[in-house]
């Protein structure tokens, strides 16, 4: 992932949505290749709204790492807030890097639909796998506080 964002063209920005895995892992290769990067966080009611237990040290470093923070009300705990926040930022991009496995959504990870949506609305598409990167359960919507 550091070295496909090294190769970025020069204005490009990173995107990330707040959270553990794969949003942190991005966020940092980002900050290591020199690459700009925005944090998406969820608000409720114009504030930022408290992440599940197992997303709550990433958010908290993810606006550490950030050259911007966005605001965007969702509901991180709510699958369809979630592709519909996830949406706005791929409609607006020049490309989508997405670090996914191939597979159909599960119910919570929304990569799927995201790749889906960027090609439906003409946003390039560029997949990254990378070396050594395995797919891990994520508890039930609703499990978790």
């Amino acid at each position: 992932m550091r070295a496909r964002l090294a190769r970025r063209p020069a204005r490009a920005m990173a995107m990330v949505c707040s959270g553990a895995g794969v949003p942190l892992a991005s966020g940092r290769a980002a900050r290591a290749s020199g690459c700009p990067l925005a944090v998406v966080i969820p608000t409720h009611n114009g504030m930022p709204a408290m992440p599940p237990r197992r997303d709550r040290m990433a958010t908290g470093e993810l606006p550490t790492l950030a050259d911007q923070v966005r605001l965007l009300p969702y509901d991180p705990a709510d699958r369809d807030s979630c592709v519909g926040a996830d949406e706005r930022p791929v409609a607006s991009s020049g490309l989508l890097l997405a670090v996914w496995d191939g597979s159909p959504s599960n119910g919570r990870d929304a990569t799927a639909h995201s790749v889906a949506y960027a090609r439906a609305h003409g946003v390039p598409v560029e997949i990254v796998r990378p070396a050594g990167a395995a797919r891990e359960a994520l508890p039930a919507v609703g499990a978790e506080d």
